[in-house]
């Protein structure tokens, strides 16, 4: 009987694929591995809703702070501070004419410096007024691990933080290229930035808050 030529054949094709099966389990097989996700890029770009608020205003030089019990704390809001915090439920439904929507999540800065014990006292009374926790758990400085755990979360989202890294927060978040975006948060407490993604793109606004006498 004549003999296929060599080269072909079953037993050929058989001999090829145990050859290169060790090379496609080590990743060889020819498709392009996925690359993790770049810095600053979130790895699922679904919609999301990002609310920031800096802390309410703190006390002057001269002046000193109130604790949640009324002591002098140079580390607390101010008095005026204290009135904002009282007032910011106004700025969410069901309040009437709020602007803005309702967050479903509320962060705000830990630890045990001035800044955090005031993002924390700005937000309590909207928190109680959403009857939602107040979550605590990232510093200042841990602006990617908060980023990482909003946007995992439900929205939307609202975060209380130190205004020099809100900033780093939103360069975190992926929307650091947004148009209008200023470079630093101004020298306010009556702001709210909001970040809004849609299939993948951030939009950007500012919105005045308008909660006291003064505020712009």
């Amino acid at each position: 009987m004549p003999q296929a030529p060599a080269g072909t054949g079953p037993r050929r094709r058989a001999v090829l694929a145990a050859a290169l099966a060790p090379l496609a389990a080590a990743g060889c097989s020819g498709e392009e591995a996925p690359r993790p996700p770049a810095a600053g890029q979130q790895p699922d770009a679904e919609d999301a809703v990002i609310m920031v608020i800096r802390h309410a205003e703190k006390p002057y030089a001269g002046d000193s702070g109130r604790d949640e019990d009324g002591e002098d704390d140079p580390g607390s809001l101010a008095r005026r501070g204290w009135r904002r915090a009282e007032a910011l439920p106004r700025l969410f439904p069901p309040a009437r004419g709020s602007a803005l929507p309702r967050p479903a999540a509320v962060f705000a800065a830990g630890g045990k410096a001035p800044a955090p014990a005031r993002c924390r006292q700005t937000v309590t009374a909207l928190a109680t007024a959403l009857r939602t926790p107040v979550r605590a758990e990232f510093a200042v400085g841990a602006e990617a691990a908060l980023a990482h755990a909003a946007l995992a979360g439900p929205m939307p989202v609202l975060v209380c933080w130190e205004h020099t890294g809100i900033p780093r927060l939103v360069r975190a978040l992926g929307a650091h290229q947004v148009l209008g975006l200023p470079a630093t948060w101004p020298d306010r407490y009556d702001l709210v930035w909001q970040f809004t993604r849609r299939s993948g793109q951030w939009s950007f606004r500012e919105l005045p808050q308008q909660l006291l006498s003064g505020d712009a």
